[in-house]
């Protein structure tokens, strides 16, 4: 059975696609009685204000018509930013070289938040490497939250 946030990119992919922009990902949490739907939208021209307020406007009537959701919700889109979440192997494998922080569902060797650098992506696993000796093979079903690690040039001559 699909979950909530398969079943939300399934309506909502072709809905951002049409405005051009690509449906990064979807983050969907419940708190009590209410819930945040955060859609995460990117273009290579970047994304705009005016790209989420039309992506914001063109969901919200979708939803309103579909009513996917049936308790009372908040919506948010925004740009991934430069700590961005990971939620495909495709989006692993566009980003391999970069640092990842990340959290597993299941403890692994104790831990269930790794940090290192995203060496690879090998069938439906991803290679972290932690440091010089020490790689892991994660299957992305393991990962429950990865974002990228924005690295920043030293202004140092």
């Amino acid at each position: 059975m699909a979950s909530k946030r398969e079943l939300l990119e399934e309506l909502l992919a072709p809905v951002v696609e049409s405005l051009d922009c690509e449906l990064w990902g979807i983050d969907y949490q419940t708190h009590g009685r209410n819930a945040l739907l955060r859609i995460y939208i990117d273009a290579e021209r970047g994304i705009s204000v005016e790209d989420c307020e039309k992506v914001s406007r063109q969901v919200s009537a979708v939803m309103d018509v579909e009513d996917p959701i049936s308790s009372k919700y908040t919506l948010e889109v925004s740009s991934p930013g430069m700590d961005r979440p990971l939620y495909k192997l495709e989006q692993y494998q566009r980003f391999i070289g970069a640092q990842v922080e990340l959290r597993l569902r299941m403890p692994l060797d104790g831990q269930r938040k790794w940090r290192g650098l995203l060496a690879g992506v090998e069938g439906d696993e991803i290679v972290l490497r932690i440091d010089s000796e020490n790689e892991y093979l994660l299957p992305i079903d393991s990962i429950e939250r990865a974002n990228i690690v924005p690295q920043f040039e030293s202004g140092k001559k």
